[in-house]
């Protein structure tokens, strides 16, 4: 086979069996190099990342996901102070529904309700449309923008206890603004809000517009300067009107930060406990109540755990009645 070469007819020499002496010679040939074993320095480095994030997973999965069925588990059972194992049914949440419906006079859990629909409702609308109307006004590049967006935006720094105690007196009769507003001679200035069993809970509404519609401006701030202005231009030339490039254009195309302010906004105004507690304690009565501000109070305090779980995964409920269709109408438009 040394030196072997091609015949002059072009015809490969073959062997007894028909294989060719080139395809034999080939077949000896190892094509593909031997694998390399990964050393310890690399398998480390690809570990590495798992190693770092394993505390953390387990952590939530324990203390998150694992106490949202234990609450779900404690609100079929008929514990009180403490935790009870016998399970009884839904007994927790027939209360529930009774003292929704057949409560006479109303219940606090109706009463938080309510509060939870009025507040929510007004937080929500109040802060999209205040947002959206500071975010046109810094987009039309005015002066001192730099110094009006922190500002807006400062609020949202400060936790809600803080926000509750500064409205707290800024709102009581006998030292805010009623007070301020007599000592100048404005005597007949009444605003007792915040001592009204009817009104309290639209001092909830004032306080928290005042610290989250900073950060929706932000947002649609952000959405205005992703609008790509040749659209914009293009629609002045047609001759639209600056109401209707906004109403047909900027507005349609800043849906998607509507939708992310909304789920936002409703986890907040679901959440809210310790603004209610700063700033009213719970009202007159416990005329401001929400649903959060029920579930502590029937858990820690009126030793009525199963009622007070019941109440928690309701909420949780919500909070998933809101978030899942989000998430479905976020990841049905990615793959088009």
């Amino acid at each position: 086979m040394h030196g072997a070469a091609l015949p002059p007819d072009g015809r490969a020499w073959t062997t007894r069996n028909g294989r060719s002496l080139m395809s034999v010679a080939t077949s000896q040939i190892k094509l593909t190099p031997e694998r390399s074993r990964p050393s310890v320095r690399s398998r480390l480095q690809d570990a590495l990342p798992k190693i770092v994030l394993a505390p953390s997973f387990a952590i939530t999965i324990v203390f998150v996901y694992g106490f949202i069925l234990w609450t779900i588990y404690l609100s079929f059972t008929n514990s009180k102070t403490f935790p009870s194992y016998v399970i009884t049914g839904p007994r927790a949440y027939q209360r529930l529904w009774g003292w929704t419906f057949d409560s006479d006079p109303p219940s606090s859990w109706y009463t938080s309700i309510v509060n939870m629909g009025i507040f929510g409702f007004l937080y929500i609308a109040i802060c999209l449309a205040l947002g959206l109307f500071l975010a046109i006004l810094l987009d039309q590049k005015i002066r001192g923008e730099g110094v009006l967006r922190p500002i807006y935006l400062y609020p949202m720094a400060l936790s809600f206890i803080v926000t509750g105690v500064a409205w707290k007196w800024f709102l009581d009769p006998g030292l805010g603004l009623e007070q301020t507003l007599h000592q100048w001679g404005w005597t007949s200035f009444h605003f007792d809000w915040i001592k009204n069993k009817d009104f309290v809970i639209y001092t909830v509404v004032i306080a928290g517009v005042w610290q989250a519609s900073g950060f929706i401006m932000a947002m649609f701030l952000a959405g205005l300067r992703g609008i790509d202005g040749e659209i914009m231009k293009a629609a002045q030339i047609d001759g639209a009107t600056t109401f209707q490039l906004y109403r047909r254009i900027v507005i349609p195309l800043l849906r998607p930060i509507f939708l992310s302010a909304f789920i936002v906004l409703a986890h907040l105004a679901i959440k809210s406990y310790d603004l209610v507690v700063a700033l009213t304690s719970g009202g007159p009565g416990g005329s401001a109540w929400l649903p959060s501000n029920f579930m502590y109070e029937y858990t820690f305090k009126r030793n009525e755990m199963a009622v007070g779980s019941a109440s928690a995964v309701i909420m949780l409920m919500t909070i998933v009645a809101i978030i899942v269709p989000y998430l479905y109408s976020e990841l049905r438009e990615k793959p088009r």
